[in-house]
């Protein structure tokens, strides 16, 4: 049964959604992208439990969904190497091991910082369309989206799932990544930290990344590392085609707990 509940760490009030109903099982953590939440990943973490047998945390990161609004919209180069920290001070508050990461976009990006900062907590690492390093592409993707904000109804629509947070946390998002100062963020100084199972998921059309995102990632990793490129698809796989990433990450996840 899933528990729905708030959580304080470290000052941060956060919203999470937890079943923990199958012992000695992995949890499945999944984490959100830049303007996402838990309740946007509609049915496929219940989907990915009920095939894996497996556990599931998802959340709101701070300022997004349900959890508590963010303080400023200002953010530091290192956010997401922060947001990391959170995660690991939520891990051990709920006293979770025997950890998958499951993250798409900022959230991808975070699922590998925190496999890289705190790699013996984490069996398995699935990245969706996560970044290592700044692309021009990225940027224009996000310049799209802030004029998208301005020109149609996105905004509105972001509103039915953050409620009075969504021009905080659209202000966040797209002041750091289109700042100059951004353009030299990097985390491949942590990839070689990586020694848990990686999946790198992207589409092959991906508007916010090339495939050197993939590339990168999984040539500098120290675990077993493959890439599943799917052709004609953009940034969300799994939301675009879900019973392909569904099948590609129960898979994956069937061979880490058999190994287990």
């Amino acid at each position: 049964m899933t528990e729905n509940k708030f959580i304080e760490i470290k000052g941060k009030t956060l919203y999470i959604e937890y079943n923990n109903s199958f012992e000695n099982k992995p949890t499945i953590v999944f984490l959100h992208d830049s303007l996402g939440c838990a309740q946007l990943w509609r049915d496929f973490p219940a989907k990915l439990a009920e095939a894996t047998q497996c556990n599931i945390l998802i959340y709101d990161r701070l300022g997004y969904g349900k959890s508590y609004p963010m303080p400023t919209h200002e953010r530091q180069n290192n956010y997401m190497e922060q947001e990391a920290d959170v995660l690991n001070d939520m891990l051990d508050e709920l006293n979770i091991s025997n950890i998958v990461l499951f993250g798409h976009s900022d959230g991808g990006t975070i699922a590998l910082i925190t496999a890289g900062k705190y790699p013996e907590k984490i069996n398995a690492v699935i990245c969706e369309a996560g970044h290592i390093f700044v692309e021009d592409v990225t940027v224009k993707g996000v310049q799209d989206a802030l004029e998208a904000c301005k020109t149609t109804n996105l905004g509105e629509r972001l509103q039915k799932y953050h409620g009075d947070k969504v021009d905080m946390l659209f202000k966040a998002w797209t002041e750091i990544w289109l700042s100059d100062r951004f353009r030299s963020w990097n985390i491949e100084y942590l990839l070689a930290n990586i020694n848990c199972p990686l999946l790198f998921i992207q589409g092959e059309r991906d508007e916010y990344g090339t495939l050197d995102q993939v590339q990168k990632t999984i040539s500098q990793v120290n675990g077993p590392a493959e890439k599943y490129i799917i052709p004609d698809m953009g940034h969300t796989p799994h939301k675009e085609a879900p019973h392909l990433i569904l099948n590609r990450s129960v898979e994956f996840i069937n061979k880490i707990i058999v190994k287990k």
